[in-house]
């Protein structure tokens, strides 16, 4: 299964469920705005690389349109990943906490008081954020979890390809990428992944696209390369190819 289909199967399953939304009598301002791309596209690598197919809210941080909201989310993001790796998850769970929680403390007091001294009323300082919207609604749950189970059943199903050699060349090409983890999971921890994937995903991206033209033409070199050589070890293969017939 090629991942053009796989981006087929994700984006049919996420039109399903605004179909079955818009019967139910999902309001038509809601259905509009799931227009464009939906949660399913973050699960497809290439939209990562094409802001206009990839999800507007992670394309906005990932993109730094606002460098003062990426430069948040990345930094604590970033903060909270380098803290686990010196203490356990509950310890910088709860001195993170306490650290917000002095913050937010701490101003409310002060404007307490400053509003006594002067003898304001200008309310809770935290009234906007106390009044905005948190809760996820039952469509957006519903388009989340469709995007989830489909990009799950997908790569089940390539799992399933892969390890049972329905392409014996694919199955090649997995082999190759498990045993350069080997030697990766050698080199790093899981966090230390986890961090190195986080940056790619905030300067990647950005980088692309600030460097477009040039990165295409030598990943036209790249894809051009490999195609040739696919060809002739495919052709060496005695049994290549699946047969398309079945």
């Amino acid at each position: 299964m090629s991942s053009n289909d796989t981006t087929e199967i994700i984006e049919d399953g996420v039109n399903g469920v605004k179909q079955v939304n818009s019967s139910n009598g999902v309001s038509s301002d809601k259905s509009a705005m799931r227009s464009g791309p939906g949660y399913a596209s973050v699960f497809n690598p290439k939209c990562w690389f094409e802001p206009e197919k990839l999800h507007p809210a992670v394309s906005e941080l990932v993109y730094w349109r606002d460098p003062k909201k990426s430069g948040v989310v990345f930094g604590s993001a970033f903060l909270v990943l380098i803290f686990l790796t010196f203490a356990s998850f509950i310890s910088v769970l709860a001195y993170s906490s306490l650290l917000v929680l002095s913050g937010t403390l701490g101003f409310r007091v002060y404007k307490m008081i400053m509003q006594a001294v002067q003898k304001t009323n200008d309310g809770h300082p935290f009234k906007e954020l106390l009044e905005s919207e948190v809760t996820i609604s039952d469509e957006k749950a519903q388009e989340i979890s469709a995007a989830v189970l489909q990009f799950f059943n997908n790569t089940a199903q390539k799992l399933r390809s892969l390890f049972l050699v329905e392409d014996v060349f694919d199955t090649l090409k997995f082999a190759g990428v498990l045993y350069l983890l080997t030697y990766v999971g050698s080199w790093f921890n899981g966090l230390t992944l986890i961090i190195l994937a986080l940056i790619a995903m905030f300067a990647t991206p950005k980088v692309y696209e600030a460097n477009k033209t040039v990165i295409d033409q030598y990943l036209e070199l790249l894809q051009a390369k490999y195609a040739e050589v696919a060809t002739k070890v495919t052709a060496l293969l005695p049994f290549g190819k699946k047969d398309k017939a079945q």
